[in-house]
Parts: structure tokens; sequence; C-alpha cells
């Protein structure tokens, strides 16, 4: 090929080179032998190093394939089944609900009786004490009461004896006590 390349220019010397082979469609014999040969070691390197590797990373894919194909039937198949157990439980949750509301009512029912009778008994204690503590007032306000009346009283007593007596009368008195302790002994 190199030789009749340099045969070609050689004997083109004046200007642009010309090539010409035996046939306007076909390349020369040589060409056809030596790319057919090299085609075929080319293809048979392929198949026997890449033919491996591209079987099994088809084979791997594949296999990936069935996985999620499985997987996904395996949690289609679940799926099915949490519905029909939905579906059921649909039917138990009316149920339920009234089960859930009429222990509710058990439970209001008997905390609204156990807070009325506690908030009874409060109020009975709370009675018992404002009555005790009334009486005590009462009897505190009382005694004060007496003490200040006889305070006044003492008060007032001095006063109009005070400005009542005379010095006769006065002194009359003190002699009368006099006597009287004199008379005593």
């Amino acid at each position: 090929m190199i030789a009749t390349l340099l045969s070609v220019l050689v004997s083109n010397e004046g200007g642009a080179p010309t090539y010409q082979s035996h046939h306007w469609l076909l390349p020369e014999t040589a060409e056809i032998i030596y790319g057919g040969i090299s085609s075929v070691l080319v293809i048979g390197a392929l198949i026997k190093f890449v033919g491996p590797m591209a079987k099994k990373a088809l084979s791997d894919r594949t296999a990936k394939i069935q996985n999620e194909i499985d997987s996904a039937r395996d949690a289609k198949a679940n799926a099915e089944q949490e519905a029909s157990q939905i579906r059921t439980a649909l039917g138990d949750i009316s149920s339920e609900r009234a089960r859930v509301l009429a222990d509710a009512d058990k439970q209001a029912a008997a905390l609204l009786s156990e807070g009325r009778a506690r908030v009874a008994a409060e109020m009975a204690d709370l009675e018992a004490k404002a009555n005790a503590d009334i009486a005590n007032a009462s009897s505190r306000v009382n005694d004060e009461l007496r003490s200040e009346i006889t305070r006044l009283s003492s008060i007032a007593i001095e006063r109009v004896v005070t400005q009542s007596l005379d010095d006769k009368a006065r002194q009359d008195l003190i002699e009368g006590f006099i006597t009287n302790v004199g008379s005593a002994r």
C-alpha cells in the first residue's frame, strides 16, 4: 500500500495526486484480505473478552429486574392483606367506638357522682368550721363587749358618784365605811 502510494506520488509529479484502483467500488485485493483478517481478529477479541462481560452485565440486569418484580409482587400481596384487615377492622370500629363511648359515659358519671360527694363533704366541713369560727368570734366579741361595758360603767359610775355627792355626803360615806370596818374587826 505504501509502495502504491509512493508510485502514485512519483508518477504524478506535476500537480495533485490521482488515485486509481482496479474497480470504482471495490478496494484493492490486498486491502480486502488485510482488512478482513484484522476485522476478524478485532471481532474475535471483542467476542472473547467483552462478550462475557456484556453477558454478565445483562444477566445481572435481568436478575435485578426480576428481584424488583418479586419485591413489587410481595409488596402488592402485603398491601392487599393489610387492605383486607382494614376492611374487616372498619366493621369493628363502630362497635369499638360505641364501647369506648359507653365506657367514657360510665367514667364520667362515676367522676361526677364522686365529685358531688366530695364537694358535699367539703361543704359540710366548711360549714362546721364556719359555725365554730362564728361561735368563737361571738364569744370573743361578747367577752370584749362585757369588759368594755364594765370599764365604761365604772368610769360612768365614778363620774356620777363624784358629781352627785357633795362634800357632806362624801364625809358621811367615809365615816360610815370606817365604822363598818372598825366594827367588823
